[in-house]
């Protein structure tokens, strides 16, 4: 009798052992890529399900986005120019079985491709389009990596150039170049405030032609504008007729 009831314990506690490791729970981001006798069947989850134990093994894989660092590189541009880049990628898993039997580290080969692109993007670019058009460089290399990781069941979804580094000599160079720019902003708008007052200046000098009247009140003016100064000069107007009157008769008594 106590050999039967020792034989159903036994018999209960490997049911409920089989069971235990039968049993396997996956999270809301989470797929378990089941493979039977080495053969993939398929992904499970997320929640609870069963498998078969010893037959069945599972992988784990995760659909959460993830965060790739890409470390800075040296890296020549189109013209010439030595600049350090590093950037930031942003990809997930969209086909868990594809990421676990298309590549051995899906992650890794992300991050190699990733490097290996930003080279050669940065390489075919000139270092103002570097500087300038930073989102349509963003762009291609999204694009690209995405496509080669496409059969690894992995989408690209955002790449960004975080900081490109410029030798000394290049940022001082630059910061002549800026310097001489605004320098030359300044000398155009000066003179073409010159001009524009030149030009009114001409046009009040037409009208005072023409009201002998008006540029002797702007004599007066002027005059009471410095007695009001309390300055120890006087001024003394002349007529413009009689200094006309003065040069006539200069020219008649060389005549």
């Amino acid at each position: 009798m106590s050999d039967t009831l020792v034989g159903i314990v036994l018999a209960v506690l490997v049911a409920v052992g089989l069971l235990i490791a039968a049993i396997r729970i996956a999270r809301e981001y989470e797929r378990g890529v089941i493979f039977r006798l080495g053969r993939v069947i398929g992904a499970k989850g997320p929640g609870l399900f069963l498998i078969i134990p010893i037959v069945d093994r599972m992988v784990r894989v995760t659909l959460r986005t993830t965060t790739l660092d890409i470390p800075p590189q040296d890296i020549i541009t189109k013209d010439n120019v030595t600049v350090r880049v590093n950037a930031v990628a942003y990809f997930n898993v969209v086909d868990p079985v594809k990421s676990v039997i298309a590549i051995e580290d899906y992650m890794f080969g992300t991050a190699q491709v990733a490097q290996t692109t930003l080279r050669s993007i940065i390489g075919q670019a000139e270092l103002d389009d570097l500087l300038i058009k930073r989102d349509e460089i963003n762009q291609r290399l999204q694009q690209i990596i995405d496509q080669l990781t496409d059969p690894w069941g992995v989408k690209v979804t955002l790449v960004e150039i975080k900081d490109v580094e410029l030798p000394d000599a290049m940022r001082r160079a630059m910061a002549r170049q800026a310097e001489s720019e605004r320098e030359r902003r300044a000398k155009v708008i000066h003179a073409r405030g010159e001009r524009e007052a030149a030009a009114e200046l001409g046009e009040a000098a037409a009208i005072l032609e023409t009201h002998p009247a008006a540029l002797q009140l702007r004599i007066l003016s002027t005059m009471s504008d410095v007695a009001a100064e309390k300055n120890s000069t006087l001024i003394f107007p002349l007529p413009i007729e009689l200094l006309r009157w003065i040069e006539g008769t200069r020219r008649a008594q060389s005549g």
